[in-house]
């Protein structure tokens, strides 16, 4: 390999995904939430995380309002 390489000179192009990146977080979910998603992640072969988040997108993406009250 060489000791240096010339950077702005290797077609720089910009990461298609950028706009596409995760942050990790640490939130509490009840298990009955978690294994719902498991077990239609063993139905779809999508990982339960992924569903979880294709799901929370969802919802942000059609501003969907969770309706609730309390008793």
């Amino acid at each position: 390999m060489r000791e240096e390489y010339d950077i702005k000179n290797l077609n720089p192009r910009k990461n298609p995904y950028s706009n596409r990146l995760k942050k990790q977080i640490t939130i509490n979910i009840d298990e009955s939430t978690i294994e719902y998603f498991k077990n239609m992640s063993l139905d779809t072969g999508i990982p339960y995380q992924t569903l979880i988040n294709m799901y929370l997108s969802d919802c942000a993406k059609n501003n969907k309002k969770l309706n609730f009250s309390w008793s």
